[in-house]
Protein backbone atom coordinates (compact mmCIF):
# COMPACT_ATOMS: atom_id res chain seq x y z
CA UNK A 1 0.00 0.00 0.00
CA UNK A 2 1.84 2.95 -1.09
CA UNK A 3 2.12 5.67 1.37
CA UNK A 4 0.55 9.31 1.43
CA UNK A 5 1.89 12.35 3.11
CA UNK A 6 -0.12 15.23 5.04
CA UNK A 7 1.16 18.39 6.81
CA UNK A 8 -1.53 20.57 7.00
CA UNK A 9 -0.84 22.71 9.91
CA UNK A 10 1.41 24.14 7.04
CA UNK A 11 -0.76 24.30 4.20
CA UNK A 12 0.24 23.63 0.73
CA UNK A 13 2.87 25.98 0.89
CA UNK A 14 6.19 25.47 0.44
CA UNK A 15 7.51 29.04 1.59
CA UNK A 16 8.52 29.67 5.44
CA UNK A 17 6.77 30.80 8.03
CA UNK A 18 6.95 34.54 8.79
CA UNK A 19 6.75 36.27 11.68
CA UNK A 20 4.19 38.73 10.95
CA UNK A 21 1.00 37.77 9.06
CA UNK A 22 0.60 38.09 5.65
CA UNK A 23 -2.59 38.51 3.74
CA UNK A 24 -4.70 35.61 3.18
CA UNK A 25 -5.37 34.49 -0.50
CA UNK A 26 -7.67 32.76 -1.77
CA UNK A 27 -6.83 28.83 -1.99
CA UNK A 28 -8.36 25.43 -3.25
CA UNK A 29 -6.51 23.02 -1.17
CA UNK A 30 -8.53 21.47 1.77
CA UNK A 31 -6.04 20.35 3.28
CA UNK A 32 -6.96 23.14 6.42
CA UNK A 33 -9.66 21.18 7.32
CA UNK A 34 -7.99 18.77 9.07
CA UNK A 35 -7.18 21.12 11.25
CA UNK A 36 -9.19 22.04 14.11
CA UNK A 37 -11.91 24.43 14.04
CA UNK A 38 -10.71 27.07 16.91
CA UNK A 39 -13.83 29.15 16.25
CA UNK A 40 -16.71 26.45 16.85
CA UNK A 41 -18.80 26.77 19.34
CA UNK A 42 -18.23 23.10 20.39
CA UNK A 43 -14.54 24.20 21.72
CA UNK A 44 -15.84 27.75 23.28
CA UNK A 45 -16.11 30.06 20.02
CA UNK A 46 -18.15 33.19 21.04
CA UNK A 47 -19.73 35.89 19.65
CA UNK A 48 -18.86 39.16 21.20
CA UNK A 49 -20.66 41.67 18.56
CA UNK A 50 -22.57 41.64 15.19
CA UNK A 51 -23.36 45.40 13.73
CA UNK A 52 -26.60 43.58 12.64
CA UNK A 53 -28.68 39.97 13.36
CA UNK A 54 -31.87 41.31 11.63
CA UNK A 55 -32.36 37.79 9.46
CA UNK A 56 -30.21 35.46 11.58
CA UNK A 57 -27.90 35.73 14.51
CA UNK A 58 -24.46 35.86 13.93
CA UNK A 59 -24.18 32.73 16.86
CA UNK A 60 -25.04 30.86 13.74
CA UNK A 61 -21.52 31.51 12.13
CA UNK A 62 -19.87 28.80 14.83
CA UNK A 63 -22.07 26.19 15.10
CA UNK A 64 -20.02 23.10 14.95
CA UNK A 65 -22.71 21.41 12.46
CA UNK A 66 -23.07 21.96 8.61
CA UNK A 67 -25.81 24.45 7.44
CA UNK A 68 -28.89 23.33 6.52
CA UNK A 69 -31.99 24.59 4.53
CA UNK A 70 -35.36 24.44 5.14
CA UNK A 71 -37.14 25.59 1.85
CA UNK A 72 -40.18 26.64 3.37
CA UNK A 73 -39.74 27.91 6.69
CA UNK A 74 -40.21 31.56 7.47
CA UNK A 75 -39.80 33.81 10.99
CA UNK A 76 -41.65 37.05 11.29
CA UNK A 77 -38.64 38.86 9.82
CA UNK A 78 -38.17 36.87 6.64
CA UNK A 79 -37.02 33.67 5.25
CA UNK A 80 -35.47 31.55 7.79
CA UNK A 81 -31.35 31.06 7.65
CA UNK A 82 -28.92 29.19 8.66
CA UNK A 83 -26.00 31.61 8.93
CA UNK A 84 -25.57 34.87 10.05
CA UNK A 85 -27.55 37.72 7.55
CA UNK A 86 -28.28 41.02 7.73
CA UNK A 87 -30.49 43.42 6.36
CA UNK A 88 -30.43 45.55 3.19
CA UNK A 89 -28.63 48.31 4.55
CA UNK A 90 -29.63 51.57 4.00
CA UNK A 91 -26.91 53.37 5.81
CA UNK A 92 -23.38 54.27 5.63
CA UNK A 93 -21.44 51.55 6.45
CA UNK A 94 -20.32 47.93 6.33
CA UNK A 95 -21.47 44.77 8.75
CA UNK A 96 -18.88 42.84 10.69
CA UNK A 97 -18.86 40.84 14.17
CA UNK A 98 -16.04 39.27 16.48
CA UNK A 99 -15.64 36.62 17.69
CA UNK A 100 -13.71 35.29 20.59
CA UNK A 101 -11.78 32.03 19.25
CA UNK A 102 -12.32 29.09 21.93
CA UNK A 103 -8.88 27.65 21.01
CA UNK A 104 -6.06 30.57 21.13
CA UNK A 105 -3.36 29.80 18.65
CA UNK A 106 -2.17 29.40 15.06
CA UNK A 107 -4.25 30.31 12.01
CA UNK A 108 -3.53 28.75 9.42
CA UNK A 109 -6.85 29.62 7.34
CA UNK A 110 -10.25 30.09 7.02
CA UNK A 111 -13.40 28.74 5.38
CA UNK A 112 -15.74 31.10 4.50
CA UNK A 113 -19.23 29.06 3.79
CA UNK A 114 -22.08 30.56 1.64
CA UNK A 115 -23.85 27.10 1.54
CA UNK A 116 -27.60 27.89 0.82
CA UNK A 117 -27.20 31.60 0.30
CA UNK A 118 -28.07 32.22 -3.13
CA UNK A 119 -29.10 35.58 -3.76
CA UNK A 120 -28.30 37.24 -0.61
CA UNK A 121 -24.39 36.05 0.25
CA UNK A 122 -22.11 38.93 1.28
CA UNK A 123 -20.19 39.79 -1.72
CA UNK A 124 -17.00 40.49 -0.45
CA UNK A 125 -15.48 39.91 3.07
CA UNK A 126 -12.19 40.76 4.63
CA UNK A 127 -10.87 39.34 7.91
CA UNK A 128 -8.78 40.96 10.94
CA UNK A 129 -7.37 39.29 13.90
CA UNK A 130 -5.44 40.25 17.17
CA UNK A 131 -4.31 38.97 20.30
CA UNK A 132 -6.36 40.89 23.21
CA UNK A 133 -5.83 38.18 26.24
CA UNK A 134 -7.20 39.94 29.38
CA UNK A 135 -7.82 43.39 27.51
CA UNK A 136 -11.43 41.97 26.25
CA UNK A 137 -13.93 44.66 27.57
CA UNK A 138 -17.62 43.15 29.65
CA UNK A 139 -20.10 42.94 26.57
CA UNK A 140 -23.53 43.15 26.96
CA UNK A 141 -25.71 39.77 26.70
CA UNK A 142 -26.71 39.26 23.40
CA UNK A 143 -29.55 37.00 23.88
CA UNK A 144 -31.65 36.31 21.40
CA UNK A 145 -30.63 38.60 18.36
CA UNK A 146 -32.92 38.06 15.15
CA UNK A 147 -34.38 41.36 14.20
CA UNK A 148 -31.79 43.34 16.23
CA UNK A 149 -29.04 45.38 15.31
CA UNK A 150 -26.10 46.26 17.50
CA UNK A 151 -27.51 48.88 20.53
CA UNK A 152 -25.55 52.25 21.55
CA UNK A 153 -24.12 50.64 24.66
CA UNK A 154 -22.69 47.48 22.44
CA UNK A 155 -20.97 49.65 20.07
CA UNK A 156 -19.73 51.90 22.91
CA UNK A 157 -18.26 48.66 24.38
CA UNK A 158 -16.53 46.92 21.60
CA UNK A 159 -15.07 50.37 20.94
CA UNK A 160 -12.51 49.85 23.39
CA UNK A 161 -11.06 46.65 21.60
CA UNK A 162 -10.41 49.25 18.52
CA UNK A 163 -10.73 46.34 16.18
CA UNK A 164 -10.72 48.19 12.63
CA UNK A 165 -6.84 48.62 13.30
CA UNK A 166 -6.50 45.06 13.87
CA UNK A 167 -3.47 43.01 11.49
CA UNK A 168 -5.56 41.94 8.37
CA UNK A 169 -5.11 38.11 7.46
CA UNK A 170 -7.76 38.32 4.49
CA UNK A 171 -8.07 41.59 2.38
CA UNK A 172 -11.26 42.25 0.50
CA UNK A 173 -12.04 39.36 -1.44
CA UNK A 174 -14.99 38.83 -3.38
CA UNK A 175 -16.84 35.44 -2.49
CA UNK A 176 -17.89 32.52 -4.79
CA UNK A 177 -21.28 31.67 -4.63
CA UNK A 178 -20.43 28.34 -5.40
CA UNK A 179 -23.29 25.45 -5.16
CA UNK A 180 -26.16 26.15 -3.14
CA UNK A 181 -25.06 23.39 -1.01
CA UNK A 182 -21.40 23.75 -0.95
CA UNK A 183 -20.57 27.38 -1.10
CA UNK A 184 -16.87 27.10 0.41
CA UNK A 185 -14.10 29.94 0.06
CA UNK A 186 -11.02 28.90 1.35
CA UNK A 187 -8.05 31.08 2.27
CA UNK A 188 -4.89 30.41 3.21
CA UNK A 189 -2.85 32.19 6.35
CA UNK A 190 1.07 32.80 6.47
CA UNK A 191 1.37 33.91 10.27
CA UNK A 192 3.22 32.27 13.30
CA UNK A 193 1.19 34.35 16.13
CA UNK A 194 -0.73 33.91 18.72
CA UNK A 195 -4.49 35.23 17.42
CA UNK A 196 -7.55 34.96 20.22
CA UNK A 197 -9.60 37.32 18.45
CA UNK A 198 -10.88 38.02 14.71
CA UNK A 199 -13.33 40.40 13.18
CA UNK A 200 -15.08 39.69 10.18
CA UNK A 201 -16.21 42.48 7.72
CA UNK A 202 -19.06 41.80 4.95
CA UNK A 203 -18.88 44.43 2.89
CA UNK A 204 -21.85 45.98 2.18
CA UNK A 205 -24.31 43.71 3.93
CA UNK A 206 -25.57 39.48 3.23
CA UNK A 207 -25.21 36.39 4.47
CA UNK A 208 -22.61 33.71 5.40
CA UNK A 209 -23.73 30.24 6.45
CA UNK A 210 -20.72 29.09 8.66
CA UNK A 211 -16.66 30.65 9.46
CA UNK A 212 -14.31 28.16 10.38
CA UNK A 213 -10.99 28.79 11.42
CA UNK A 214 -8.53 26.36 11.46
CA UNK A 215 -5.28 26.51 12.97
CA UNK A 216 -3.28 24.66 16.05
CA UNK A 217 -3.83 26.01 19.63
CA UNK A 218 -0.76 27.44 21.54
CA UNK A 219 -0.49 26.80 25.39
CA UNK A 220 1.64 28.62 27.67
CA UNK A 221 3.70 26.22 29.28
CA UNK A 222 5.03 28.21 31.68
CA UNK A 223 2.09 28.52 33.36
CA UNK A 224 1.24 25.26 33.79
CA UNK A 225 1.52 23.16 37.15
CA UNK A 226 4.98 21.14 36.66
CA UNK A 227 3.44 18.53 39.34
CA UNK A 228 0.39 17.50 36.71
CA UNK A 229 0.66 15.49 33.55
CA UNK A 230 -0.35 17.57 30.38
CA UNK A 231 -1.61 16.30 27.09
CA UNK A 232 1.71 16.77 25.07
CA UNK A 233 -0.14 16.04 22.05
CA UNK A 234 -3.00 17.45 22.47
CA UNK A 235 -3.97 19.93 19.07
CA UNK A 236 -5.55 22.03 21.26
CA UNK A 237 -1.96 23.03 22.48
CA UNK A 238 -0.19 22.98 19.18
CA UNK A 239 -0.12 19.05 18.32
CA UNK A 240 -0.02 18.23 14.68
CA UNK A 241 0.08 15.29 12.64
CA UNK A 242 3.19 15.58 10.16
CA UNK A 243 2.67 12.30 8.30
CA UNK A 244 0.64 9.18 8.11
CA UNK A 245 -0.04 6.19 5.97
CA UNK A 246 -3.83 5.98 5.22
CA UNK A 247 -6.46 8.23 5.98
CA UNK A 248 -8.98 7.16 3.77
CA UNK A 249 -12.34 7.36 6.20
CA UNK A 250 -10.97 9.91 8.67
CA UNK A 251 -7.71 12.07 9.53
CA UNK A 252 -5.50 11.62 12.13
CA UNK A 253 -5.54 15.39 13.68
CA UNK A 254 -9.12 14.03 14.83
CA UNK A 255 -7.89 11.86 17.02
CA UNK A 256 -5.62 14.33 19.02
CA UNK A 257 -9.14 16.86 18.98
CA UNK A 258 -10.92 18.62 21.53
CA UNK A 259 -13.51 16.38 24.43
CA UNK A 260 -14.68 12.85 24.04
CA UNK A 261 -15.57 11.70 20.25
CA UNK A 262 -18.51 12.14 19.29
CA UNK A 263 -19.02 9.54 16.55
CA UNK A 264 -17.43 6.70 14.42
CA UNK A 265 -16.72 10.19 11.81
CA UNK A 266 -14.64 11.70 14.64
CA UNK A 267 -11.22 9.89 14.82
CA UNK A 268 -8.81 8.36 12.67
CA UNK A 269 -9.63 5.33 10.27
CA UNK A 270 -7.68 3.73 7.61
CA UNK A 271 -9.18 1.16 4.42
CA UNK A 272 -8.94 -1.86 4.65
CA UNK A 273 -5.62 -3.40 3.27
CA UNK A 274 -5.38 -5.19 0.69
CA UNK A 275 -2.88 -7.54 1.45
CA UNK A 276 -4.46 -9.30 4.58
CA UNK A 277 -3.82 -12.57 4.48
CA UNK A 278 -6.96 -15.44 2.93
CA UNK A 279 -6.94 -16.86 5.98
CA UNK A 280 -6.13 -15.41 9.64
CA UNK A 281 -4.02 -16.61 12.60
CA UNK A 282 -3.59 -15.77 15.90
CA UNK A 283 0.10 -16.20 17.44
CA UNK A 284 0.73 -16.81 20.73
CA UNK A 285 -0.48 -13.96 22.51
CA UNK A 286 -3.67 -13.53 20.61
CA UNK A 287 -2.16 -11.31 18.02
CA UNK A 288 -3.14 -11.37 14.51
CA UNK A 289 -0.27 -12.50 12.55
CA UNK A 290 -0.17 -10.02 9.64
CA UNK A 291 2.78 -8.18 7.77
CA UNK A 292 0.66 -4.73 7.24
CA UNK A 293 0.18 -1.83 9.01
CA UNK A 294 -0.93 1.51 9.23
CA UNK A 295 0.53 4.97 11.05
CA UNK A 296 0.70 8.02 12.15
CA UNK A 297 3.12 10.54 13.34
CA UNK A 298 2.52 13.51 15.90
CA UNK A 299 4.25 16.20 16.32
CA UNK A 300 4.04 17.06 20.07
CA UNK A 301 2.98 20.56 20.83
CA UNK A 302 5.69 20.77 23.02
CA UNK A 303 8.93 18.17 24.06
CA UNK A 304 7.81 16.14 27.17
CA UNK A 305 8.33 12.63 28.62
CA UNK A 306 5.38 10.76 28.38
CA UNK A 307 3.86 8.66 31.17
CA UNK A 308 0.44 7.47 30.13
CA UNK A 309 -1.05 6.64 26.86
CA UNK A 310 -4.68 6.91 26.26
CA UNK A 311 -5.88 5.29 23.27
CA UNK A 312 -9.74 4.90 22.56
CA UNK A 313 -11.42 3.12 20.16
CA UNK A 314 -14.76 4.16 21.14
CA UNK A 315 -17.60 4.13 18.26
CA UNK A 316 -15.28 1.58 16.48
CA UNK A 317 -17.21 -2.01 17.13
CA UNK A 318 -16.65 -3.69 14.14
CA UNK A 319 -13.44 -2.24 12.62
CA UNK A 320 -11.07 -1.21 15.33
CA UNK A 321 -7.90 -2.67 15.00
CA UNK A 322 -6.05 -5.75 16.47
CA UNK A 323 -3.23 -4.14 18.04
CA UNK A 324 -1.37 -1.22 18.37
CA UNK A 325 2.16 0.55 19.58
CA UNK A 326 3.52 3.67 20.06
CA UNK A 327 6.99 5.22 19.60
CA UNK A 328 8.92 8.16 19.97
CA UNK A 329 12.10 9.99 18.55
CA UNK A 330 13.78 13.97 19.09
CA UNK A 331 14.16 15.27 15.97
CA UNK A 332 15.07 18.81 14.66
CA UNK A 333 12.87 20.98 12.55
CA UNK A 334 15.40 20.06 9.79
CA UNK A 335 14.89 16.36 10.61
CA UNK A 336 11.62 16.90 10.52
CA UNK A 337 11.05 18.40 7.05
CA UNK A 338 13.57 15.78 5.56
CA UNK A 339 11.18 12.95 6.98
CA UNK A 340 8.39 14.93 5.41
CA UNK A 341 9.69 14.52 2.28
CA UNK A 342 11.26 11.07 2.75
CA UNK A 343 7.76 10.06 3.76
CA UNK A 344 8.99 9.19 7.12
CA UNK A 345 11.55 6.51 6.18
CA UNK A 346 13.39 6.80 9.22
CA UNK A 347 15.85 4.57 10.55
CA UNK A 348 14.15 2.25 13.18
CA UNK A 349 16.75 2.63 15.40
CA UNK A 350 15.64 6.21 16.15
CA UNK A 351 12.53 5.20 17.40
CA UNK A 352 12.52 4.54 21.30
CA UNK A 353 9.53 2.39 22.12
CA UNK A 354 6.81 4.00 24.33
CA UNK A 355 4.34 1.33 23.88
CA UNK A 356 4.93 -2.36 22.90
CA UNK A 357 2.70 -4.64 20.96
CA UNK A 358 -0.25 -4.66 22.28
CA UNK A 359 -3.92 -6.16 22.05
CA UNK A 360 -6.92 -3.25 21.12
CA UNK A 361 -10.34 -3.99 22.20
CA UNK A 362 -13.23 -2.31 20.09
CA UNK A 363 -15.21 0.26 21.48
CA UNK A 364 -13.32 1.06 24.75
CA UNK A 365 -11.01 3.66 26.14
CA UNK A 366 -7.49 2.04 27.11
CA UNK A 367 -5.13 3.64 29.34
CA UNK A 368 -1.33 1.99 29.42
CA UNK A 369 1.58 3.40 31.65
CA UNK A 370 4.60 4.61 28.94
CA UNK A 371 7.86 2.92 29.30
CA UNK A 372 9.47 6.13 29.78
CA UNK A 373 8.31 5.86 33.45
CA UNK A 374 11.85 3.64 33.12
CA UNK A 375 13.35 5.09 30.49
CA UNK A 376 12.79 8.41 31.50
CA UNK A 377 13.04 9.79 27.53
CA UNK A 378 12.20 13.35 26.09
CA UNK A 379 10.48 12.87 22.63
CA UNK A 380 9.60 15.69 20.08
CA UNK A 381 7.49 13.18 17.84
CA UNK A 382 5.52 10.06 18.83
CA UNK A 383 4.37 7.41 16.01
CA UNK A 384 1.22 5.32 16.24
CA UNK A 385 0.79 2.40 14.40
CA UNK A 386 -2.19 -0.09 14.23
CA UNK A 387 -2.17 -3.50 12.41
CA UNK A 388 -3.33 -4.22 10.57
CA UNK A 389 -6.00 -1.31 9.66
CA UNK A 390 -8.76 0.17 11.38
CA UNK A 391 -10.10 3.10 13.30
CA UNK A 392 -8.94 5.04 16.83
CA UNK A 393 -11.13 8.15 18.03
CA UNK A 394 -8.76 9.53 20.54
CA UNK A 395 -5.27 9.09 21.06
CA UNK A 396 -4.05 11.21 24.42
CA UNK A 397 -0.33 11.66 25.60
CA UNK A 398 0.11 12.37 28.93
CA UNK A 399 3.07 13.46 30.81
CA UNK A 400 5.50 16.17 31.74
CA UNK A 401 7.10 18.67 29.26
CA UNK A 402 10.46 19.47 29.23
CA UNK A 403 12.99 22.80 28.05
CA UNK A 404 14.17 21.83 25.28
CA UNK A 405 16.75 23.98 22.59
CA UNK A 406 16.90 21.60 18.95
CA UNK A 407 18.78 23.95 16.88
CA UNK A 408 19.09 23.09 13.55
CA UNK A 409 22.39 20.87 12.46
CA UNK A 410 23.81 23.83 10.19
CA UNK A 411 23.24 26.56 12.49
CA UNK A 412 25.23 24.55 15.05
CA UNK A 413 25.66 21.21 15.91
CA UNK A 414 24.15 21.69 19.57
CA UNK A 415 21.09 19.68 21.47
CA UNK A 416 20.80 20.83 25.45
CA UNK A 417 18.09 18.49 27.29
CA UNK A 418 16.47 19.86 30.45
CA UNK A 419 12.89 18.41 32.26
CA UNK A 420 10.72 19.56 34.40
CA UNK A 421 10.00 17.66 38.10
CA UNK A 422 11.67 14.60 39.12
CA UNK A 423 12.42 13.70 35.07
CA UNK A 424 15.91 13.58 33.57
CA UNK A 425 16.60 12.91 29.52
CA UNK A 426 18.68 9.64 28.61
CA UNK A 427 19.59 10.92 25.81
Amino acid sequence: MGSKQSDPEHGTSDSGMSDSPQEGKLSRSPDIIQLIDMASESVGGQILFATDDFFAPAENLIKSDSPSFKEHEYTEFGKWMDGWLTRRKRVPGHDWCVIKLGIQGVIRGFDVDVSYFTGDHAPRISIQAANVEDKEPEMPQRGVRTGTAATAEELEAIAELKSSDWDCLVPRTELQPGKPASGHNYFLVNSQQRWTHIRLNIFPDGGIARLRVYGTGQKDWAASNPQEPSDLVAIACGGACVGFSSAHFGHPNKMIGVGPPTSAADGWETARRLDRPPILENDENGILLVSGCEWAVFRLAHPGVITQIEIDTKYFKGNSPDSCKLDGCVLTTQEEEDMIRQKWDLPGHKWKPLLPVTKLPPNESHTFDSLTLELQDVVTHARLTISPDGGVSRLRLKGFPSSICLLRPREKSLMRLSVKGRFRSNL
